[in-house]
């Protein structure tokens, strides 16, 4: 497995990260112990690097990636990096962003006991909330670093401009925004301040949440309780048009002798100022596929002709879930 170096903050991680997104509950029902034996495949591999979230689940996902992993986090905590986020809160009209002080000590206090850990590698806020002044929050998690309960600081889902005033208080870290062949808006000002500022860059969604995959058709079906059974990007003409537009990088995939995941993933990884990929899975086989990615460099041609096979594509905004 490639490692790399994750920005300004030295931590040194695959640059496949395992991501448990698919594991809260929001994808719909899964085998749990399959998917324990995902992550546990992920690790053989030489993946350190894994991403949960409070929200994902409020405890499930984490609970789960601590259990996956208790062997090795008892017996060689330093070999691995636990990332995860906060700073989001369930209510009864449903989830809001709080990053208040008060809720970011919670929440790193409840993630540590669903993780089973001492401390926190990277903490994320999950996005910015623009209710708190980004001085606060930033000072709330400075003084969880202190205290030993998290390494490191980075965010989630913010632009540059919203890093530069976070970082005015704290450094920013990290930054995990949403990147694929659908979607690149990052490339217009994130990607140059993150190289600017040398800020670590762990990308999610990097097969368009399963629509890089080659898997789904005009007749797939998702379940009721899976986000994208409602999620625009999987519905109507978008949908049907950006499948033809998956066929093509298929065949143009299957030609080099790889798959469309690993052409996507490869994709994302080939970007200079991306250090990592986070691909989420439930099966050990599909884990094995996608870290194959990490060892494929596409040259400058191939790089020119999918621009040239996306060109015909409909780009795709936010995933459903998370347009708060």
């Amino acid at each position: 497995m490639k490692m790399a170096t994750l920005g300004r903050s030295g931590l040194h991680v695959s640059r496949i990260a395992f991501g448990t997104w698919q594991l809260g509950g929001e994808w719909g029902r899964f085998d749990e112990d399959a998917a324990t034996t995902a992550i546990r495949r992920a690790r053989e591999l030489g993946v350190n690097f894994f991403d949960t979230a409070q929200a994902y689940g409020f405890g499930a996902s984490e609970r789960l990636l601590g259990k996956a992993l208790r062997e090795e986090l008892t017996r060689s905590r330093d070999q691995l990096v636990i990332a995860t986020k906060g700073a989001l809160r369930m209510t009864d009209s449903g989830l809001v962003r709080d990053a208040s002080p008060e809720w970011l000590r919670q929440g790193v206090d409840a993630s540590l006991t669903a993780l089973g850990v001492d401390h926190i590698d990277l903490y994320q806020v999950h996005w910015p909330d623009p209710k708190v002044p980004a001085a606060e929050t930033a000072g709330a998690l400075r003084d969880l670093v202190a205290q030993g309960k998290i390494g490191h600081v980075g965010v989630s889902n913010y632009d540059a401009q919203q890093m530069a005033e976070f970082s005015r208080t704290l450094p920013v870290e990290t930054v995990q925004p949403p990147y694929h062949l659908f979607r690149r808006e990052i490339e217009d000002e994130i990607l140059p301040y993150c190289r600017e500022h040398n800020v670590g860059v762990l990308v999610y969604g990097p097969l368009a949440h399963g629509l890089l995959t080659g898997a789904l058709t005009e007749n797939t079906t998702f379940a009721r309780d899976d986000w994208r059974s409602n999620g625009p990007m999987f519905t109507g003409d978008t949908y049907r048009h950006n499948l033809a537009v998956v066929r093509a990088l298929d065949k143009f995939a299957a030609d080099r002798g790889m798959t469309i995941s690993q052409l996507a993933i490869a994709w994302t990884l080939a970007n200079p100022a991306v250090h990592v990929a986070i691909v989420g899975a439930r099966k050990a086989n599909h884990v094995q596929d996608s870290l194959a990615a990490a060892e494929i460099s596409l040259s400058k041609a191939d790089l020119a002709a999918i621009d040239k096979i996306m060109a015909s594509a409909t780009p795709i905004a936010g995933p459903s879930p998370e347009g708060m």
